[in-house]
């Protein structure tokens, strides 16, 4: 069988570089796109060049055109650009996997529904194959649990990350809701920034923002005399990358549908 093409959108970013070091762990992929804005001083040169790292692969503007030659895309760049690659990625007919986070508002569920009609879809908050598990560990927890059981969810992030709460700690909080029979808005929409008594029921948040802390996620189940803690600890970049790829590996192959990381371990 042929190996896969993929393109990487974002290519200049920390996962960008991330995702170009590790693909040669795929033998099975080849990485034959790499897009970054038109602004970005990359254009026309090395895609390794950030890194130190020659690649032979030349960094680009015309997502398009990178798409025509690939079998599928990897977004890891702005939110605000994520509406339009998805977009690019729906004309071409190619599947897309989106890792960035932070995009709610500019690109809705609707739309990302509708785009699953026509392509295979996996939206990642976390690429990692250990959180993807967590996730699931967190939703079986808050389901077997009584409500006397506080959840707390603490994230810890280096100091340039934009979103807070992380996208990560927001689909632990939907999981946590889901195990416990609530809307998912009741995970997403609790503020980081609480005063007063906690209310019953209620999913909290609490962020650190700090030097080059990778990513850090715990879920604390806090109920009368004991604690249930689940977590996870990043010290390295490259596990997001290699979920990464072995997700669009994946995704590569499937047919038009919204898929999720649990997916490819279930």
């Amino acid at each position: 069988m042929s190996r896969v093409r993929a393109v990487i959108i974002g290519i200049t970013g920390r996962m960008g570089q991330a995702l170009l070091r590790s693909a040669a762990e795929f033998a099975d992929l080849a990485i034959t796109g790499a897009v970054a804005s038109r602004h970005s001083p990359s254009v026309g040169r090395d895609a390794g060049e950030p890194a130190g790292i020659p690649s032979g692969l030349i960094v680009t503007d015309d997502l398009a055109r990178a798409l025509a030659e690939a079998d599928v895309a990897i977004d890891f760049s702005q939110p605000q650009a994520t509406g339009a690659n998805l977009a690019a990625c729906r004309l071409a007919g190619k599947p897309l996997l989106i890792g960035t986070t932070g995009f709610a508002a500019e690109l809705t569920e609707a739309e990302l529904e509708a785009a699953a009609k026509e392509i295979a879809l996996l939206v990642a908050p976390n690429t990692s194959l250990a959180v993807t598990l967590l996730t699931e560990l967190v939703r079986t927890a808050a389901r077997a649990l009584p409500p006397q059981f506080d959840i707390e969810i603490i994230e810890s992030h280096h100091h340039m990350k934009r979103d807070a709460p992380s996208g990560t700690a927001l689909a632990l909080g939907r999981a946590a809701a889901e195990g416990r029979g609530l809307p998912p808005a009741e995970a997403a929409g609790v503020s980081v920034n609480r005063a007063g008594p906690r209310r019953q029921g209620e999913i909290g948040f609490a962020v650190i923002r700090g030097g080059d802390i990778v990513g850090e996620h715990e879920v604390w189940f806090a109920g009368p005399g004991e604690r249930l803690t689940l977590g996870h600890r990043a010290s390295d970049r490259a596990i997001f990358a290699r979920g990464a790829l072995r997700a669009a590996l994946w995704l590569a192959r499937q047919p038009a549908g919204r898929y999720a990381m649990r997916d490819i371990l279930f």
